[in-house]
Formats: C-alpha cells, structure tokens, sequence
C-alpha cells in the first residue's frame, strides 16, 4: 500500500510539472497573454465598453512596433485585488498599471515605466488633521483598496491593519470621507482627484497630508512567462520613448498628452 501511495504522488507530481511546462510552452507572443488591469483612470479604464487610458494605448502601440496586435478581448478590467491575485496565479497574465515596490520586486518581471505616480494620503481640507509621522494615522480610519501600493506602503510603514478600511473602488472611499465614516484615504493623487470629480465630488474639498511614495508605473508579468515575451513588450516601449512623430515628439509622450 505504501508503494502505490508513493507511486501515486510521484506520477502527481510529473504530471502537475508537465502540464505547468506545457502551459509556459504555449506562451510564445504578447497574442498568447491576458493582460489584466483595474478602472484607474486616465492609466486604464472603460469608454464605450472598451479598454482606455495612456497605459492601454501605451501597451497596444508598442505591441505593434514589435510586429503584434494585441486585441481589446486581452484585457481585463476589474477589481484591483482581482487583477492581482489573476496575475500571479496564472502563467499567462500581466497585471497593469502596477506601482514598482521592494515588496512586489521578486513577485513578477517587470517591463517599464509607463509613467510617474505618487501615492498620497488626503483629508477633507477642512478637517484640521496634520500627519507628522506615519505611526500618526493610526489613529484615523483610513480607506485603502485592496492589495493597492497605499495599503501595502501603509503597512511597510508600521499603519496597523485596523486603522484600515479596505474597498474595491476609489468613487466608494471618496463618498465616505466625504460623510466622515473615514478620516483618510490612501491613494494615487492624480486618480484619486479625478475619480472624486466623476462621483460629482469638488476634488478641491480634498487635500494632500502625506506623501507615502513617488514611483513609477509598469507592466507586471507573471514570473513565468518566458524572457523573450517579456523583452518583446520591452523593446516595443523603448521604441516608443525614442521614435518621434512629425511634431519632434516621442510616441511615448504623444500618448501621454492625449490624457493631460
């Protein structure tokens, strides 16, 4: 019985590594992937029923200078913690626009940058709240999305979990520092401003109490996705940055001025 047993968990095992083989085997282009992202606008987000933003464009326009058309079906937009968790449990997935952190450093190949961010904690302006010190915040409720570089550089800077009030979408954390069921909210700041202003928000009730970081936004892609596939995204990027169009400006920023 112990012979068939052990027979059984090593034919398990060859089979789990076959087909895990298999399924990086398959992934040969950037056509091969699924690229998931979060509505994080102007990055990424939803117009006319259809991926949109600078990343998303970013993404595509590079593609094509390397020879690939990466198709609107390809991307994903959902909740961030979903986008997350899909990429790194899925050998074919890319998680995007994703903040380059110590913590995700070893969690996935990076390919970038798309551009700047700067995560920040904000306050209603008139609620007399000043952060000297991360450990302050402790004693505020702060809003935070799931999984999001707030959250985790909140954590990394000793915030305790409880302070933390978790939710899926920036519009639901905004409503409610607006009606003070949270003191604070951690967030992007570009996205944060733009999204109070879609929930019929002033973004000047709003103001900037701490700087958490300033980084930059790239491409993720699951740690088994093969090198070549990874540099393929890279250089297509690179060409971008260095083209320029017939205004003398890079193809890169071009796109970016699209969303300014």
């Amino acid at each position: 019985m112990g012979v068939l047993y052990r027979s059984f968990c090593l034919l398990g095992i060859v089979l789990t590594a076959l087909l895990s083989a298999s399924a990086v085997a398959q992934v040969s282009s950037l056509e091969d992937l699924a690229f998931y992202s979060e509505v994080y606008p102007p990055a990424n987000f939803i117009k006319d029923d259809a991926p949109a933003g600078y990343s998303v464009d970013i993404l595509i326009e590079a593609a094509k200078l390397q020879g690939v058309q990466i198709t609107p079906q390809q991307i994903v937009i959902q909740p961030w913690a979903r986008s997350y968790r899909a990429t790194l449990t899925n050998n074919d997935a890319v998680l995007f626009s994703t903040t380059r952190t110590e913590h995700r450093e070893d969690l996935f190949k990076w390919v970038g940058p798309i551009s700047d961010i700067k995560a920040v904690v904000l306050s209603r302006v008139d609620s007399g709240i000043v952060i000297k010190e991360p450990i302050d915040m402790a004693n505020y409720r702060i809003g935070v999305i799931r999984d999001d570089v707030g959250e985790q550089m909140l954590l990394e800077l000793g915030v305790p979990r409880e302070a933390m009030q978790e939710a899926n979408y920036v519009t639901q954390l905004a409503e409610q520092l607006m009606k003070k069921r949270i003191d604070l909210l951690a967030y992007d700041e570009n996205a944060a401003l733009w999204w109070t202003g879609q929930a019929g928000l002033d973004p000047k009730m709003f103001k900037v109490v701490y700087i958490l970081k300033k980084g930059e936004l790239y491409f993720a892609f699951n740690k088994h996705v093969p090198q070549k596939v990874v540099e393929q995204l890279q250089m297509g990027i690179d060409r971008l940055k260095s083209e320029k169009n017939a205004e003398g400006i890079s193809l890169h920023q071009a796109i970016m001025n699209r969303y300014r």
